[in-house]
Formats: C-alpha cells, structure tokens, sequence
C-alpha cells in the first residue's frame, strides 16, 4: 500500500516521551518541557529524531512535515534515514536554544534553503509558531521567506481555547481572523490543529485554500477539544493526518492516529457512518500528500510517481480474516505489522531491520540521552 503521511511532527521532542503525563497543555510545556527544551543542543536534536525517524519507518510512515528548533539536526536525521521530509525551523518573538533571537532564526532557515536546493528528499519550509508567539512583523516577514522560496508556511492555529483567548486578547481577533486581517491566509498555508472553529472560519479557510492537518490523539490527550473535521472535509478542505510530538502523546505510529481519527468522530457525532474508514485511509495518504502540495509525486501507487510503499503482514490473527482492506488498515492494523518499508525507489527496512540506520545503537544513545533530561529536570 502506499507509505503512510505524516503531515505533523516534532521529531526532536521524541526525547521527552512520557516526561510529563496528564497535565494541561500549559502546564506541561512550561514547567516540564520548556525548561529541558532550553537546554538541548544540536547534537541532541539530532539523536532525539534519529529515534523517531526509525519509530515512524517501523511504524509505516514514508514521508514526514516536521517543526523543530535545531532544524537542521532533524534534516541531517531524515536524510541519513531515507526519509521523505518536509522540514523547517521554529521560530517566535521569544529567544530559542539554537539561533537566539528570531532574526538569527532568519539566517539558520535561509542556510536550510541553500543547502537543501532541489534535494529530492528533503523539502523546507517556513514555520511560524502561533499566531499569539508571533508578533504581525513576524508572520509578514516569514510569509515574505515563504514566497521567496516558494515553500509552504506552516503554522499552529487554533489549536485550544486558551490559544483563542490569548488572540482574541492581544488582537481583538481569533487566531484564524487575525491571519485573514493580516492578508497571510492562502494555499500556501498548512494550519496544525484547528480544534477550536467557527462554523464561518470554517467557510474561509475552504475559501482561501487553507490546508488542514488533524492531530487527534494529541488532542485528546491534551484535552485539547475535537476539530471539526467531518464539516471541514464536507467544506472541501484538504485535510492530513499527523501524530504532533511524542512529548504530547507519546507515539508517532499512523495506524493508530488513524485508528482514534475514525472512532473519535463517530462517538462525538453519535454518527457511525462519520469518517467511514476509506476516508481516514484517505487522510493518511493522499490527503497528506495534498496538504504537502505533494499530491503528484506520493500518496498513492499510480504510474509515474515516487516508489513510496509499505508492505504489510495480513497473516496474522488480528486480521484474519479479510474482508475490507481499508477496514483493516484504519481499525485491527499496527504499525508492527508493517514488515517493508520503500521510500523513492529504495529500501530502507526489511523484514523489519531498518536497513539504513543501527536501531539498537539509536535505542542505546537515547536511553542514556534520557539520563541527562533527568539532571536537566534538577
């Protein structure tokens, strides 16, 4: 079948797996996570995401859209993986860990550009934080980088009510309206989340060609709310699935992000036939694709395009037997059953023993890597 794609990540925070369960999203950013964050480096960064480009090809993901600071630890990560990967550097008002103030954060983006030109794994983008991280300066000027580069400008959008709230306080405005005002809000754009909308945001965004990316077992965890999904797609809004960071939920495995996907909306509808199980298939690949302005190159296995395919082990109890392939896939299949993964043409696992990357050794760093987050926490 096609590779699945995931079309959110932050492929660094794999590290953070666990570190700081059950709280408010607040909460744990800025008593847990933030602090550690602050004091990761490059190296690091780059361990964190070779564990989670081998968890995502082990798991049946083929192409990845990552956020991170230390981007390009992540893009040195992926390409020494095989993996397809849209990568760009996190940037907002406030100083990072890697490039300091935001106008150095321009510099290490505009080096990402450069080296990665035409590569034909490894795709930049632009990537604002929130719209309530960013000051309108900010998003202006990255969207100017975005049309330079001809690059996709991805951004977290109305994600929590609390993220609402803080827009509508600094700006009189939701987060969606206040992009709109600021005249940002187009195809280009890929918005992450989007839990909390309005029935006429929800009009626009179709208007303007804005892409969607559905997070849900982030979300849930988070507690963050329900996206709207099933009237986003009845909008004719492209939407993708992606699995946010480890940090938040724990997994980068697309089976399951389907799987929560499909029953999530039916129990909040009180619908069965919401999100029938061809549709979420669809949202993991395709619809991914489509979201990454990808759609003519991956997503499906169709003549002419990239060799991004994984091949599943159907004979095993848990699927047995088969009467719906894409029933299978969304609702009794895991990511362990994936056994092939091919990406562009190569093979990077079989039987799977990920043929370009040392797992154990990757496994063996991390574990020590998790002794130091540890001391960090004091």
């Amino acid at each position: 079948m096609p590779g699945l794609v995931n079309t959110h990540t932050h492929a660094a925070m794999a590290c953070f797996r666990g570190l700081a369960d059950y709280l408010p999203i607040m909460q744990m950013l800025q008593e847990h996570i933030f602090s550690v964050e602050a004091k990761l480096n490059g190296s690091m960064v780059y361990q964190a995401s070779l564990l989670a480009v081998a968890e995502m090809i082990k798991s049946g993901t083929t192409s990845f859209c990552d956020i991170s600071l230390f981007a390009g630890d992540v893009a040195r990560a992926a390409q020494e993986s095989g993996m397809r990967a849209w990568i760009g550097e996190f940037l907002h008002d406030s100083p990072a860990p890697d490039h300091g103030e935001a106008v150095s954060g321009f510099q290490n983006a505009e080096e990402l550009f450069t080296l990665y030109d035409n590569h034909p794994l490894i795709s930049v983008t632009v990537c604002p934080s929130a719209v309530h991280t960013c000051s309108p300066d900010l998003l202006k000027n990255l969207r100017r980088m975005a049309e330079k580069h001809d690059a996709l400008y991805i951004i977290h959008l109305s994600g929590t009510g609390e993220e609402v709230n803080g827009a509508k306080e600094r700006y009189g405005a939701s987060p969606l309206m206040q992009l709109d005002t600021l005249g940002l809000l187009d195809g280009r754009v890929v918005a992450d989340h989007c839990v909390m909308l309005t029935d006429a945001e929800i009009e626009l965004l179709a208007r303007r060609k804005v892409k969607i990316v559905h997070c849900p077992e982030s979300n849930i965890k988070l507690v963050s709310g329900i996206a709207p999904v099933p009237r986003m797609l009845a909008a004719g809004i492209s939407v993708g699935l992606g699995t946010g960071s480890s940090g938040a939920h724990n997994a980068l495995d697309m089976f399951g992000e389907m799987n929560w996907a499909a029953k999530l909306h039916k129990v909040h509808s009180l619908d069965p036939t919401i999100l029938p199980a061809e549709t979420v298939l669809e949202m993991a690949t395709m619809g991914g694709a489509r979201v990454l302005g990808a759609e003519n190159e991956i997503g499906s296995l169709e003549p002419g395009k990239k060799a991004d395919l994984i091949v599943l082990d159907l004979n095993q109890p848990h699927l047995t037997p088969l009467y719906n392939i894409p029933s299978h896939m969304v609702y009794a299949a895991r990511g362990a059953d994936v056994i092939h993964s091919v990406i562009n043409g190569r093979v990077v696992m079989k039987n799977r023993v990920i043929a370009t990357l040392d797992e154990g050794k990757i496994v063996s760093r991390i574990g020590l890597l998790g002794e130091e987050i540890k001391k960090m926490r004091g």
